[in-house]
């Protein structure tokens, strides 16, 4: 058989530095698991991506990404091509949980079963999932056109995570920085227009306090976001928070992130689509997996089955 070539990338700045501590942890086990490998470290945002796509171009197929979301997101971006297709079809990405958050893990069942992360990076395994493509504008008014895996967010949701990113001390809190920051953020943030199309359908406009595109039910730390949404049956969720008080957000809503019990909420709309697109007058955060990418106009699409990871 063949020795299989395997790809190690590693972000040690991950939850804001605290991933570097628990490296050589980390390194100890996947050597035990992989054998010697040369760890490729980024040393810049967006430089996953690099590291991603040099390491298929010299014959990896299993890429490991250690690190958080926008790790994992990172990663993933190297592994496209422009249209979103794999750019060797049978590479597989292998996320290793260390960051302040790691969702896709989380839906993987990494994060309840610690060791399974380890294994399906040293298996041979393989699974399918949905992609999210994302166009909208960067925070200079440029065109983004962005690939991701979990939830794109927009509004008070997208101010949560810019403004928990920027902090110093926040994300080393790990996955209760996102918790900690909403009521900041919600006591402040302005409910706003925003005109929504589903499907190529005519847009209707309605007063947002945020809403989210997902193809994960989990998301911001644990949260139970989405309730059902599946991250391998080709359809997308949008959840939508209408015109909600900061009180009502506060204490109708935030309790019941967790449990998801917070879209029956009567301001809170479900549906689903395979495309959608939003516009506002007010300038809107746009963020994906957990990273601030731009701002409104933004359009999301779900390419079915697009990418693989690995399963033990």
């Amino acid at each position: 058989m063949p020795e299989r070539k395997i790809a190690v990338i590693v972000n040690r700045a991950a939850r804001k530095g605290g991933a570097a501590k628990h490296w050589p942890a980390l390194q100890a086990e996947l050597l035990a698991r992989l054998g010697p490998f040369a760890p490729r470290f980024t040393e810049a945002p967006g430089h996953a991506t690099e590291l991603a796509r040099a390491a298929v171009a010299e014959g990896a197929r299993r890429i490991v990404a250690v690190g958080g979301d926008g790790t994992v997101n990172e990663t993933l971006n190297g592994l496209l091509d422009a249209s979103g297709r794999l750019i060797a079809p049978d590479a597989v990405l292998c996320p290793v949980p260390a960051g302040t958050a790691n969702e896709l893990c989380r839906a993987l069942g990494h994060l309840e079963h610690p060791a399974r992360a380890l294994e399906a990076a040293a298996g041979t395994g393989s699974r399918p999932v949905d992609l999210l493509r994302v166009r909208c504008v960067d925070l200079a008014g440029r065109p983004v056109d962005r690939f991701g895996y979990l939830i794109v967010s927009l509004g008070a949701a997208a101010t949560i995570s810019h403004r928990t990113s920027r902090s110093r001390w926040l994300k080393k809190l790990g996955e209760v920085a996102y918790l900690l920051m909403t009521p900041v953020v919600t006591l402040g943030y302005r409910h706003r227009d925003v005109a929504i199309a589903i499907d190529g359908g005519a847009p209707q406009t309605r007063r947002l306090f945020t809403a989210m595109v997902a193809n994960t039910e989990n998301g911001g730390g644990g949260m139970k976001l989405m309730p059902g949404a599946r991250f391998d049956d080709g359809v997308l969720d949008l959840i939508e928070m209408g015109d909600v008080s900061r009180l009502g957000v506060l204490f109708g809503v935030m309790p019941k992130l967790y449990s998801g019990a917070h879209i029956g909420h009567p301001k809170v709309r479900v549906s689903q689509g395979t495309s959608f697109r939003f516009e506002s007058e007010v300038e809107t955060l746009v963020d994906l997996d957990g990273e601030t990418v731009g701002c409104l106009p933004l359009e999301v699409t779900v390419l079915p089955r697009a990418f693989l990871v690995g399963a033990p």
